[in-house]
């Protein structure tokens, strides 16, 4: 029996034919009428990315691109701007715009601003969110929206890109479409020259089309790179090897899917794959001391404090170790309210590290001082060195303290890392992880399974980037955010975290570990780590002797209690979501305390676990909160338990059901009293779950459609009585 076969020695080739040629222009009266502007906000650095992105490509397609971030107001003039204007917008928080496009959005929300303000402008913009969160894309829309009462008109229909799903499954073909966008609205500016015409609807159906796959570039050019699949020796010569018909019974059988391999149809499909991203960072290692070497404390407002007290909260037995941290801020002036978060510093694992040079062939120079430069005659737009990186660092602290290598590898990185790939089969599967036709596999394998750079050079050996090439594709290792547990009338000079320990059980993309913060927390604190109800051996210990972390607070601008304690509150907050409500609820017993005349609202908790005698998370205090007054209801349910003796019926299973045997009361609260709910935990499931009891109690309550409970919902949204403190 014959069975097909790759060609041996296969030569992986780009093809990359010119969008456009000087004929393509043939309507545009000089190359300075192809030069458009990007401008973008970005919070954590995907929006940049993507902007970089564009404005690399441009070139390909015979444009001239300017770029620049919101915040650097001075380097750009929308209301003066005559050139095609593509703005990429993150959103952050409760759907705001990111911080670098904060003054930006002042700035058009002016008031004073008349409604043709912005006639003049034509633009498109392609808006960020996850889909898990309240107000998806909102920092865009938040744009886009004023942009259009201002009377500037889209050249190009305005993309929402989801990273609940994926980014790249609307970022993709959009910037796919942008390009005959462009073009269209060039040639309309270059026919009539007036800038000002009305194109607002010259190609608001490209992006869908090409997001849907029905219509090609009107060119008749690809604009994709294509991978030619070339034998040494004949290409036009199909190989083939013979095989008695157990070994294709027992082939057939091992082809499944994996990391490592692929199966028909992508095993044998021409791939569509991104251009080569441009290398642009030159780095080099100095063999001089970097002793002394700690983390950044000073920079961006990070204070070092101790660790007073670490509690296991939960049983032994517990599907999940919930712990409880207190942290001494006596001495560093720090003031928060409850329902604010801090941001802690954390360091990628030290394994980790060590097994990343060891697999670079750099341990021996690990403490080497890092010099980065922006290499010369880069094609890479406006390349700059991150600022994440710090000059002269060693080589270990910054891959220590300053890079996310665990991180999943965007498409883009794949791509590189499929260049410095020697084995054959290897290079091919990288590069169908990063082409259009692998776009399932990409999600399957390494997205969802949250793969990092690691797991990649584990499953394909022969991948030997250069360091520069992690310099350049490695976002910065961001801080993890953890709301405050605590109010500071109830602790003076301390604050206190909770959190579970993030288990990600080990698959066939990765080994077994826990979550990069989590668990570094949690052996972090392992020598003062106590089981809940036991006195703490180690309590009156000098600070010397306590670990220490780096924290800055986050300030929260909408998830405190209400100015007025007559409000009534609805608290919701399975598992470690009731964190900031332990804060609420300290603060309001201090209160109640300090002004005994004064009327203090109701306050209701919805309160949710799998097990009452495993992980009831700070019982003893919610009990004591419902015994003295401060808490006026205590709901609670276990998902995991089994019915009691009297076998309950329609036993409430999670904090929903309860709310809806509590809807009366919820829907007084809210619509004829005034008062607010707040919601903090799971974003995938449990704020899902929670936002649709609400729709179906108001429109229960007053007896209107869905559609109409969710606009009073938005306007519970508005009035910043409908507030989120989510995760995903």
């Amino acid at each position: 029996m014959l069975l097909k076969a790759r060609p041996c020695g296969i030569q992986y080739v780009t093809r990359l034919e010119l969008a456009f040629t000087k004929s393509s222009f043939h309507n545009m009266p000089c190359e300075v009428a192809a030069r458009f502007l990007i401008l973008y906000g970005s919070q954590r650095g995907q929006a940049q990315s993507i902007a970089e992105e564009i404005c690399q490509q441009a070139a390909e397609h015979g444009f001239t691109a300017d770029i620049s971030c919101l915040s650097n107001q001075h380097k750009y003039n929308v209301d003066r701007e005559i050139r095609p204007v593509v703005f990429v917008v993150s959103t952050t928080g409760d759907g705001d715009p990111p911080d670098t496009a904060h003054k930006f959005v002042r700035k058009i929300k002016n008031k004073s601003l008349v409604h043709d303000h912005f006639s003049h402008l034509r633009y498109a913009l392609l808006a960020l969110g996850d889909t898990n969160y309240a107000n998806f894309c909102n920092g865009g829309k938040t744009i886009d929206s004023r942009l259009q009462q201002l009377g500037a008109k889209h050249f190009y229909a305005t993309g929402h890109a989801d990273d609940g799903t994926g980014l790249e499954v609307v970022v993709d073909p959009w910037i796919e479409g942008l390009w005959d966008a462009l073009k269209k609205i060039f040639s309309s500016m270059s026919t009539s020259n007036q800038q000002s015409a009305d194109l607002s609807d010259c190609t608001q159906d490209n992006y869908h089309k090409n997001a849907s796959g029905q219509e090609k570039n009107k060119s008749g050019l690809e604009v994709d790179l294509q991978l030619l699949k070339l034998s040494e020796v004949d290409s036009q010569k199909e190989k083939t090897i013979t095989s008695d018909s157990s070994d294709v019974e027992t082939l057939s059988t091992a082809l499944v899917a994996s990391l490592k391999q692929s199966v028909p149809p992508l095993s044998e499909s021409v791939l569509n794959v991104p251009a080569l991203p441009a290398s642009y960072l030159e780095v080099c290692l100095e063999q001089v001391s970097t002793e002394g070497e700690t983390v950044p404390s000073d920079k961006d407002g990070y204070r070092e404090v101790s660790i007073s007290k670490a509690v296991q909260l939960t049983q032994d037995d517990a599907v999940k170790n919930a712990i409880l941290l207190e942290l001494d801020i006596s001495e560093q002036s720090i003031a928060y309210q409850p329902g604010d978060a801090f941001d802690i510093l954390c360091p990628n694992r030290a394994s980790e590290v060590e097994e990343l040079l060891l697999r670079l062939d750099l341990q021996t120079r690990k403490n080497c001082a890092v010099q980065v430069n922006l290499l010369k005659n880069s094609s890479k737009k406006a390349a700059k060195v991150p600022l994440h990186i710090p000059q002269s660092g060693s080589l270990q602290f910054i891959l220590t303290w300053c890079l996310e290598i665990r991180s999943a590898p965007k498409k883009a990185f794949v791509r590189a890392l499929a260049d410095f790939t020697q084995n054959g089969s290897e290079k091919r599967r990288l590069l169908e992880l990063c082409s259009k036709e692998g776009s399932a596999d990409y999600n399957s394998f390494v997205r969802d399974t949250n793969v990092c750079l690691l797991d990649l050079l584990r499953a394909f050996p022969s991948c030997l980037p250069p360091l520069s090439l992690l310099f350049e594709h490695l976002p910065k290792l961001q801080p993890r955010a953890y709301s405050a547990a605590s109010s500071s009338l109830q602790h003076p000079g301390k604050v206190h975290f909770v959190f579970n320990v993030v288990e990600f059980p080990a698959c066939p993309e990765h080994p077994a570990r826990t979550g990069l913060c989590t668990g570094w927390l949690a052996d972090h604190v392992s020598s003062i780590l106590r089981p809940l109800g036991t006195v703490p051996a180690s309590e009156h210990l000098g600070t010397s002797s306590q670990p220490k972390v780096h924290v800055r607070p986050r300030p929260s601008s909408t998830f405190h209690l209400p100015a007025d304690p007559s409000i009534p509150v609805v608290m919701v907050g399975p598992g470690t979501g009731v964190a900031p409500f332990i804060g609420f609820l300290q603060q309001r017993e201090k209160e109640r305390e300090a002004n005994q005349e004064a009327t203090f609202g109701e306050t209701w908790l919805f309160f949710g676990c799998r097990h009452k005698d495993k992980d009831f998370l700070f019982r003893e205090e919610l009990e004591r909160f419902a015994l003295n007054g401060t808490l006026s209801h205590l709901i609670v349910c276990f998902s995991r338990d089994e019915p009691d003796a009297a076998g309950t019926v329609n036993r409430p299973t999670y904090v929903q059901h309860n709310l809806r045997l509590h809807a009366k009361n919820v829907a007084s609260i809210l619509l004829k009293n005034k008062g607010c709910l707040y919601v903090c935990g799971d974003a995938k499931n449990m704020a899902k779950d929670v936002n649709d009891t609400l729709l179906e109690i108001i429109g229960n309550e007053l007896q209107i459609d869905k559609l109409d409970a969710m606009k009073i919902v938005a306007g519970l949204r508005e009035e910043k009585r409908y507030l989120q403190d989510i995760w995903s």
